[in-house]
């Protein structure tokens, strides 16, 4: 496989790129960034880690740049990590003299996200264990810091990638048509943030759009990551200054947006707090102008910032008879792409802060106002894009279960959802769920997900199944996401195998005939098209692999028109209200992007794109 380079890799590859904070939905001011070059080590899974302790020696094989996983060129490794192995991290922090006050602060060691099961040594002791590849975790190091402020942190990695049950996404070993390159380790950044001995843990926001309230959630902790209980004390409050609402650009929340409070309350941690938003300063989030509140939260010595969205997402019955999207209670279609968030130079991490902006506005100046993000958790700063850029997101939990049998969740099931043959999800074996615990990893993931996305706006609908990848126990899942967060739409099933729960009627449609389904749930066309034009000098692998071919960028222009033209706009009159085109980028062999793998060209015409997607929004009026 050739590699190539975007317009962002050489100053990635130089460690100029992703400087940002990484955290800007919750934002304190003293941080550090850990992006750059750790000593690594590749070894068998035998070797213990107090094994390289007791000869006080690290036999390391070189230097990687966190945070690129060892198999995506930018880390400078290039080496795939298979299941029998270990992969060590290792680097040393030197404090600033008296940066830390170990009696009266408490320093945080954040990782972005970690694949797929590590344990972190801080100074030759335990520190944390952490499991799932996708989520980010936080370890409490203050009583592992010694006097003279130095950290020497060692992390270690297994990833079973496709041959266990864990999430993996569309990852797999042996790479190959819909399924790409594996890849373990930090692959989000690391960081540490000192806080005060008492400090905020974690925040929730519900927006009530239809009351002009939001809904305030704060947990607090104290000491060594430990929950503090609400206290009857009438000091142990939480202050929250709400800010007038602004469209925030690229740097995010900073103290010139914290000016001529519109609020301020007194909330009590652990207990969620309504706020009414005085009526002159309500402003509604939409694609078209995406409004968020700054605020602040002062607790003690502690201060972070946040923000919010007055916005509401659901179905109601439209004026033609069929139910459709809302968006603050009026009729939204939402055209969306596939977006898988893979890069040519790092793989599932963007080389920078500019490549994931480039992404959504690249979508939003083609017409669209949606990114179904497929079988992937983004970084937080991917969400902030798009809750500041006003791009409405569809949320899978990553795939996982054993081996998938294609002849049964891709052939067959293509032919079944043609025909309206509907199956059970109780064919645990033929849909790759027969572990229990597995199971259950699932379920804890889903729940973490909501938790870790809970306040970003842009995300409107949870996608817990795609295509019968490890599918089980639909309703009790669809359900669980309910009760976990009340606010957004389910699409329980996306593509087949649909269990008549959930908020939508979720198809895809690539081959046969797309199906005019009657439903009293939404429908949408949750992915079509897959069109392939191949680009060689923009084009990663010798094979392509794509539902239909094309040669020539006209060519490619016209046939998805025709698509437009004879299919998916007509299905909106018919009660279609969300399509979703496949997809946003090449990815190694898929050549069926809007855009080419190394982000370089736009394959199709962008007049006439936009035309389509113009047609697809006035087709519901």
């Amino acid at each position: 496989m050739k590699n190539l380079e975007t317009i962002w890799t050489e100053a990635a590859a130089q460690g100029q790129t992703l400087k940002e904070y990484p955290r800007p939905s919750m934002v304190r001011r003293h941080w550090i960034n850990l992006n750059g070059m750790w000593d690594y080590l590749i070894t068998d899974s035998r070797i213990l880690p107090w094994q390289f302790y007791e000869n006080d020696y690290f036999p390391f094989d070189g230097q990687i740049l966190v945070p690129f996983s060892p198999e995506a060129p930018l880390s400078m490794v290039n080496r795939q990590l298979m299941p029998d192995e270990t992969l060590w991290y290792s680097r040393i922090i030197q404090l600033p003299q008296n940066s830390l006050d170990i009696r009266k602060e408490r320093l945080l060691l954040h990782f972005g996200a970690v694949d797929q099961i590590c344990s972190v040594y801080i100074n030759g002791k335990f520190a944390t264990y952490h499991k799932g590849g996708y989520l980010p975790f936080t370890v409490d190091i203050t009583d592992f810091v010694p006097d003279d402020l130095t950290i020497s942190i060692l992390i270690s990695v297994h990833d079973f990638s496709d041959t266990s049950y864990h999430a993996r996404g569309k990852q797999q070993l042996d790479r190959g048509g819909m399924f790409y390159t594996a890849q373990s380790g930090i692959w989000q950044t690391v960081w540490m943030e000192i806080v005060p001995e008492k400090y905020i843990k974690d925040i929730r926001t519900t927006p009530d759009y239809d009351n002009g309230q939001i809904r305030l959630r704060v947990r607090t902790a104290v000491g060594p990551d430990k929950s503090a209980a609400p206290s009857t004390h009438s000091s142990d409050t939480v202050t929250c200054r709400i800010y007038p609402p602004a469209l925030l650009d690229a740097d995010g929340l900073g103290d010139e947006l914290c000016h001529n409070e519109i609020i301020s309350v007194s909330v009590r941690p652990g207990k969620e707090a309504t706020i009414s938003i005085p009526e002159n300063s309500r402003r509604s989030w939409s694609p078209k102008e995406p409004w968020l509140y700054p605020y602040s939260l002062e607790y003690g010595n502690d201060r972070v910032l946040g923000y919010f969205a007055l916005r509401k997402c659901d179905v109601q019955m439209a004026e033609d008879g069929y139910p459709r999207f809302f968006l603050n209670n009026q009729p939204c279609f939402q055209s969306g792409v596939l977006d898988q968030g893979y890069w040519p130079d790092g793989l599932y991490t963007a080389p920078s802060d500019e490549a994931l902006i480039y992404d959504i506005r690249s979508m939003k100046e083609l017409g669209f106002n949606m990114l179904r993000k497929h079988g992937k958790i983004e970084s937080d700063r991917w969400y902030f894009h798009c809750d500041r850029l006003g791009m409405l997101v569809w949320q899978d939990m990553p795939n996982g279960g054993s081996f998938y049998r294609h002849w049964f969740v891709t052939y067959l099931a293509t032919l079944m959802n043609w025909m309206r043959i509907p199956v059970k999800d109780t064919r645990s074996r033929l849909l790759s769920r027969t572990d229990e615990d597995g199971r259950q990893e699932y379920i804890d993931d889903i729940r973490d997900m909501i938790k870790t996305l809970y306040n970003h706006p842009s995300i409107v609908t949870w996608v817990p199944f795609n295509e019968g990848w490890g599918q089980f126990s639909t309703r009790k899942i669809t359900n669980f996401i309910h009760r976990l967060d009340s606010s957004r739409l389910v699409d329980s099933a996306s593509g087949w195998f649909d269990q008549g729960c959930g908020d939508i009627n979720s198809l895809h449609y690539y081959f046969l005939g797309l199906p005019i389904p009657k439903s009293d749930r939404v429908l949408a066309l949750s992915e079509f098209g897959g069109y392939s034009l191949r680009i060689p000098e923009h084009s990663a692998c010798q094979t392509v692999y794509g539902y239909k071919k094309f040669s020539t960028s006209e060519a490619l222009t016209d046939g998805f028109s025709r698509l437009m033209e004879n299919t998916i706009v007509p299905s909106v009159k018919k009660g279609y209200s969300a399509t979703v085109y496949t997809q946003l980028s090449d990815i190694e062999e898929e050549t069926n992007g809007l855009i080419t793998y190394d982000r370089r060209k736009i394959k199709m015409n962008p007049l006439i794109v936009q035309k389509w997607n113009a047609k697809l929004r006035k087709a519901m009026i």
